[in-house]
Order: C-alpha cells, then structure tokens, then sequence
C-alpha cells in the first residue's frame, strides 16, 4: 500500500514532534517546515496528499501559503489557529482550506480529521458515471467538473459536496445530512464551514454567484441542487 504523505507546517516545534509522533505511529509518511515559505519548498518536492497547517507564522503565514499552494495544488489542507475569531477561518477556507482545528486540541483528532479528510480526498469514487445538469458535467471517475465545456478547478471537498448534491437533484439537504453524504461523517464545528464551502462552489460553476441556478439556499433547512430548464 502507498503511504499517504502529510505535510504539516507550524513554527511551534514541540506541535510539529507531537503531530510527526501520532500522524507516523498510525502509518502516515510525515514532512515539515517551520514557515508557509518552507513548506512551499517541501510541498514542490514532496507533493504531499494533505497539508496540516498554523495560520500564524513569521516569513509567511498559512493564509498567504494557502493562496499560493492553491494554484499549484488541490491537496486538501487543514488549518490550525489559535485565533477564535471566525472571520480567521472563513478567509482561510475561502482560500481553499478544507478544515480546521483550533488550538489548543487533542492530537487524536488530528489523526482523526486527516483519515477522514483523505478517504474523501484519496477514495475510489462510487458509483462510477457522469452526472449532469444543464451545462454543468461532472464525472465522478475522473474526478473533474466542467461548465460550457471549460475545466472547473474544485478543491476535494467541493468536488464531495458537488458530487452529493447533483446525486439527489430537488432534494433539500441539512448541512449536516450533506457533509455526512460527502465526506462519511462530520465534526462538531465543521459543519459551520459548509456555507463558506457553497460559497465557493458557486462562484466556481454558477454563471451568476448572486443568483445561483443549481444550488439554492433552503432558508433554515440547507441546500438543494436545481436542474435548470434550459
């Protein structure tokens, strides 16, 4: 079996021993760097399968390695962050980050988001096929979207969440329900994260972010997928 390489990438080094022991101990390959400048460096080179982040870092932080990472690679990213303000975490996922864990927390939860957030990432897609809506194609086994014939560029869990939702067209889905359906299963916190996600889904494939066409809000239930007409 290929051994999954994380990269994790914090200034703090006894975060970095105690991730490298627990993340090694349960069979990962484990590569750091101690600033976002780094782990660009370590990333190019090692092309990690998942990146655990610190948002606050000297040199470069993880917002702006976020930024840059993202028009290299789709490898799901984890952010760590001291900071409670949401606003921390929302630009963070709007860059492209899959999850987050606020420090201070427990290890075992790391192993656990970074198995949970790989087997989204890394797993063998079923049922194989094409789902399709309006202009709109993905296919599941190839793992790509497109709109009007042009590649779509989606991180792994927007391509999971697109994926869920274009399976069940018309049927409203809770936040919970759809990040259950797409990733197996969901963290208390996480779920707060799905609006960012949409958000960003929509700018991605919607002709008009502002009124969408394929997924509508549900005011106070979630989300639904529409098949447009035309």
């Amino acid at each position: 079996m290929t051994q999954n390489t994380v990269l994790v990438v914090d200034d703090e080094k006894q975060i970095v021993i105690l991730l490298r022991a627990y993340l090694e101990e349960v069979g990962y390959r484990v590569v750091t760097a101690p600033d976002g400048r780094q782990a660009l460096y370590v990333a190019r080179h090692e092309r990690p399968d998942l990146v655990i982040l610190d948002l606050m870092m000297p040199q470069m932080d993880g917002w702006e390695f976020t930024r840059r990472f993202r028009q290299e690679s789709n490898a799901p990213i984890i952010m760590l962050t001291a900071r409670v303000e949401d606003l921390d975490k929302i630009l963070g996922l709007e860059l492209g980050a899959d999850d987050y864990i606020t420090k201070p927390f427990s290890p075992r939860e790391v192993v656990a988001r970074v198995r949970a957030v790989l087997r989204r990432s890394l797993q063998t897609p079923a049922p194989r096929g094409v789902l399709r809506a309006g202009d709109l194609v993905l296919d599941i086994e190839n793992h790509t979207v497109t709109r009007a014939g042009r590649d779509l560029d989606l991180t792994p869990t927007e391509f999971s969440l697109l994926a869920a939702l274009m399976r069940r067209p018309g049927r409203v889905m809770s936040r919970l329900g759809l990040l259950e359906s797409a990733q197996g299963g969901a963290y208390e916190g996480y779920e707060r994260t799905v609006d960012v996600h949409i958000k960003n889904l929509r700018r991605k494939i919607e002709p008009d972010p502002k009124n969408p066409r394929y997924i509508v809000t549900v005011f106070g239930v979630g989300y639904k997928f529409d098949e447009p007409d035309d």
